[in-house]
């Protein structure tokens, strides 16, 4: 008798939102990783603070501010960095590797389409919970406000590069 056995990995418990954006993926990254406190939140929130160790293991830092004054820190590490092609980082260690709560992964990806870029933020969770938790926080609305700022940014920069 023959015994199989399929391992399957766990469910990804996944979010997505992908944006083409009228600008190269060296426009685009340059901008989501040289100008974040621009677009990280969605206006009228902002983002006082950022500090981005940009390689495996570095430390990811991006305060939110709301109108009112309340500050909501986003403190993670990252674990891969492709530059123009791929940043991923969690939220379930702080720098050094120290555990907390974990919450997040999230890849990002800038992917070649015609003259611009496919920009897509997936984010896997770790639990069916969190990602309900996600959604109920405004997770497509919020992360398709920042991509558009995001795309915003890049293709007046495009602009500004051609004139």
């Amino acid at each position: 008798m023959n015994a199989h056995a399929t391992i399957q990995g766990p469910p990804l418990h996944e979010l997505s939102i992908t944006r083409t954006i009228d600008a190269p993926p060296e426009t685009v990254y340059r901008v989501w990783t040289q100008r974040l406190g621009e677009w990280w939140a969605p206006r009228p929130y902002a983002t006082p603070v950022v500090e981005l160790d940009l390689r495996p293991g570095g430390r990811g830092l991006m305060v939110m501010e709301a109108p009112d004054g309340t500050r909501f820190p986003n403190e993670g590490v990252f674990l891969d960095i492709v530059p123009n092609r791929q940043i991923v980082f969690t939220n379930a260690f702080t720098a050094g590797w120290v555990p907390q709560d974990p919450f997040m992964v999230v890849i990002i990806t800038f992917e070649p389409e015609g003259s611009g870029t496919r920009y897509t933020a997936r984010v896997r969770h770790w639990s069916e919970e969190a990602l309900r938790r996600h959604e109920a926080m405004g997770f497509q609305e919020g992360w398709s406000i920042v991509a558009g700022q995001l795309a915003e940014l890049a293709e007046n920069e495009r602009i500004a590069a051609s004139a």
